[in-house]
């Protein structure tokens, strides 16, 4: 009963602020200088009293902001999060076109960055201040210093164009076709289909854009799990453990590592609800058609709808990670569910 009301406050708080955060949303892309009407017409039509008052009718730009307010958050409430004054289809299916891209890539990228940033991070906290522990410490730098526009086109400088190790911008090679559209995420659907080959094809595209992507958050996991890793190992439990002979392999997965790794838990989160938010730079140059792309052309038309559906989704994505890795927190330490 204890972790189910632990849950539900936490489900509720997640209500409450993406109430919140919509309203907020809303104000702030209001804010945002330009005239959709001037970003989306010609001249000509421009100079037609008639079609700018009718295309702000039909977008219902010409009502008072509390209006368009209370009109919002009631569409909100039904998932309607409006039409796209750029593509004039429903954004919500605009955003459930590019969504599964961005999300292919960022778990992609969160899998790669978690791994090798807790293996690293192990590694440098077992071999501390020996040579080992500063290379590992210099690619973290790296990792979390270097631009990641310039990083990706390093990569595909060396690995596509000079080595022809991996393939280059895009999902899918031009030899193979999308797949059916279930998950939109090619690499399931082309299993799904049945073609081993194009799921292969889809993960080789996967690699170098994950690595891109994943740099930065590697970096971050490495410093937080060598960081912790390294107070638990000095804490009286862990010498105790050692004192009656337990071996080092033992004390680190056993007893360390697990106290170590819940503040890497908040990291991971955090990294991947920025990944999920799209990477313009990256997702442009690698021509992936994730939610990155569609926010900039969404800006750049001035599409209020459009920004304010990325918006939420960006926020949502961090209040959902958020509220799991709050509640697994709860689940591996019954301290916070007390707290």
């Amino acid at each position: 009963m204890g972790e189910l009301k632990f849950i539900g406050k936490r489900v509720v708080y997640l209500i409450v602020m993406l109430l919140g955060v919509a309203t907020l949303v809303f104000i702030l892309t209001k804010m945002i200088p330009g005239d959709p009407v001037v970003a989306n017409l010609s001249q000509r039509a421009l100079n037609d009293p008639e079609i700018v008052a009718a295309y702000r009718a039909r977008h219902g730009l010409d009502k008072p902001l509390i209006v368009q307010y209370f009109y919002y958050i009631r569409d909100l409430l039904h998932f309607d999060l409006g039409t796209s004054i750029r593509t004039n289809r429903p954004v919500l299916d605009d955003l459930a076109r590019c969504y599964p891209a961005t999300l292919e890539l960022a778990l992609f990228s969160i899998v790669i960055a978690s791994l090798f940033g807790i293996l690293f991070g192990i590694i440098s906290a077992i071999r501390r201040n020996s040579v080992i522990d500063q290379f590992v410490r210099a690619i973290s730098v790296t990792g979390v210093s270097i631009p990641a526009f310039w990083f990706a086109l390093l990569m595909l400088y060396f690995f596509y164009y000079k080595l022809k190790i991996f393939p280059g911008p895009g999902r899918l090679s031009n030899s193979f076709s999308a797949p059916q559209t279930v998950t939109g995420m090619y690499v399931l659907d082309s299993l799904l289909e049945g073609n081993t080959a194009k799921a292969m094809d889809a993960v080789r595209h996967l690699i170098l854009p994950s690595i891109v992507l994943a740099a930065f958050t590697m970096g971050l996991i490495t410093r937080t799990t060598r960081s912790n890793l390294l107070d638990a190992l000095s804490t009286d439990y862990i010498r105790t453990a050692k004192a009656k002979g337990l071996s080092s392999l033992g004390l680190i997965i056993g007893h360390a590592l697990g106290n170590a790794l819940i503040p890497v838990m908040t990291v991971i989160g955090l990294g991947l609800g920025n990944l999920l938010g799209g990477m313009v730079l990256v997702e442009t140059i690698f021509k992936w058609p994730g939610v990155g792309q569609f926010a900039y052309e969404s800006v750049m038309a001035a599409d209020y709808p459009a920004i304010i559906g990325v918006a939420l989704l960006i926020a949502l994505n961090y209040m959902i990670i958020n509220t799991v890795v709050d509640i697994l927190y709860g689940i591996i330490d019954p301290r916070v569910r007390c707290s």
